[in-house]
């Protein structure tokens, strides 16, 4: 699958980048929608809260955010669409070292339960 930044232009913009880490910012409005498209392991913040609607393949997940939530994401491809009624703001660290195991990736955030 293609990287973020050349598959969605107008929704991820890259903000910082050197030989270790990529730092994306991610934003839409309700309705918008990615096409597929893929991350390497990464650290996600959310900067607003947002409804949104994950999907590879088959399987589709809804996840519902707070400002101010960090979660680890393992690399995946997926593509997303804001299902809720405010605008997202999401940075992404990107990590460019390999990943030291293999496993199955799970689809969207890792949730903590607070």
């Amino acid at each position: 699958m293609s990287d973020p930044v050349e598959s969605n232009p107008s929704l991820y913009r890259v903000v910082f980048e050197n030989e270790r880490v990529r730092i994306l910012e991610y934003r839409d409005k309700p309705g918008d929608r990615t096409t597929p498209h893929t991350h390497p392991d990464s650290v996600m913040v959310t900067m607003s809260a947002f409804d949104r609607r994950l999907s590879v393949g088959d399987q589709v997940r809804e996840v519902s955010l707070q400002p101010g939530h960090a979660a680890w994401l393992p690399a995946q491809t997926h593509a997303g669409e804001n299902i809720g009624t405010s605008e997202t703001h999401v940075m992404f660290v990107e990590l460019k070292e390999p990943a030291t195991a293999t496993g199955e990736a799970a689809l969207g955030p890792e949730l903590a339960q607070d």
